[in-house]
């Protein structure tokens, strides 16, 4: 087990920066998630922690040993990638097994550990099957289990999940997080989907451009966003925006008119006149009724354009003059499309972006 340290790191591939300046310490036994558009160099980060690319510059520590020069194979850490890399002529067994028969294992300790992993990840009855009949699900359990017989100081998983189906993805995620809790490895975990690093993570990195946003925990990412782009890309649906100007403590449009609550008040006081970005979460969003908040208030007038009875809950489309909305709201709410309704803000939940650097201004 051990403490992940990365230094100043860049990655440049000649003129183009894919990660600048990252600095990062993963505790021990940490589930760390990189989360991020494509292209925001997550995997980047990540393949340079395994060895798999030369950092430009910096530094990575894994325990209390700096790795920069460091092979990969020599730095105890273990790999599951988004395509599984499992060997077709080989059984799951021999999969498993490979990496230890490289390293001389003994049988006897080979043979113990692919069959511990294997019992941990319920495949016992696969172990003399090929990959090719195997189900997707199946084959990431085969990769989990050839990582899991390393005994790695650190496990690093690159969007493992992304082949599978919605259902699947689910299980497997509950699988990855108890696989955590029983081994207590640190795992670094990459991926583009918010609500798998919001629910797998103990720490999420949110990174654009190279750049890391936020390190938090996921209801603090989700309650107090630094920025405009971290509070629109963690939560689904995401965070609405809409344009306003402060106007004596009050956010305000021609089309709604929202008082926060006493904190961000008095953090608006110099913006007083200014124009701001107003974010408002879907599910801080009610129709006339549904709240006790006044609506005199905390009122925004749209058009519906989209209905999506989900069941357990139902999603509009509105239109806010030029932008547009979303609101989850109780199953049974009454709209339809064309409808002008009411919505109700939530003033403890309003959140007010700087135009220009786009910082949350609750929490600057």
């Amino acid at each position: 087990m051990a403490d992940v340290i990365l230094e100043n790191v860049y990655k440049r591939f000649g003129d183009f920066t894919a990660v600048e300046d990252f600095n990062l310490h993963i505790n021990n036994e940490e589930f760390m998630v990189f989360v991020g558009p494509s292209g925001c160099g997550k995997t980047t980060t990540l393949r340079m922690i395994a060895g798999l690319e030369d950092i430009s510059q910096g530094n990575i520590k894994i325990g209390d040993r700096v790795v920069n020069d460091v092979p990969p194979k020599d730095r105890d850490i273990a790999m599951v990638f988004q395509n599984y890399a499992l060997y077709p002529h080989m059984s799951v067994y021999q999969n498993m097994s490979f990496g230890l028969r490289l390293r001389k294992t003994p049988k006897d300790e080979i043979d113990k550990r692919v069959k511990e992993a294997a019992a941990i990840l319920q495949i016992e009855e696969l172990l003399d099957r090929r990959p090719r009949e195997l189900s997707g699900g199946q084959r990431q359990r085969v990769a989990l289990g050839r990582a899991i017989v390393r005994k790695p100081k650190v496990f690093l998983m690159d969007e493992p999940l992304s082949n599978l189906d919605a259902k699947l993805r689910v299980e497997m995620r509950a699988q990855i997080s108890k696989l955590h809790q029983s081994l207590g490895v640190t795992t670094i975990y990459v991926t583009h989907d918010q609500v798998e690093a919001m629910t797998m993570g103990t720490r999420i990195v949110v990174m654009k451009d190279g750049l890391i946003q936020q390190v938090d925990s996921p209801i603090n990412l989700y309650d107090k966003p630094v920025n405009k782009f971290v509070g629109g890309f963690m939560g689904s649906p995401a965070m609405n925006f809409l344009t306003g100007t402060v106007k004596d403590g009050i956010l305000t449009s021609e089309h709604f008119s929202v008082t926060p609550d006493a904190a961000l008040k008095e953090k608006l006081k110099p913006y007083n006149g200014k124009k701001v970005f107003v974010g408002v979460r879907p599910e801080d969003l009610f129709l006339v009724g549904e709240t006790e908040i006044p609506e005199e208030n905390h009122s925004v007038k749209s058009i519906v354009e989209v209905v999506e009875p989900l069941g357990a809950e139902t999603v509009i489309i509105a239109s806010v003059g030029s932008d547009q909305i979303v609101a989850r709201l109780d199953p049974h709410a009454q709209v339809k499309a064309g409808d002008k309704v009411t919505l109700i803000a939530d003033p403890e939940k309003v959140q007010a972006f700087d135009l220009d650097s786009e910082t949350n201004i609750r929490f600057t």
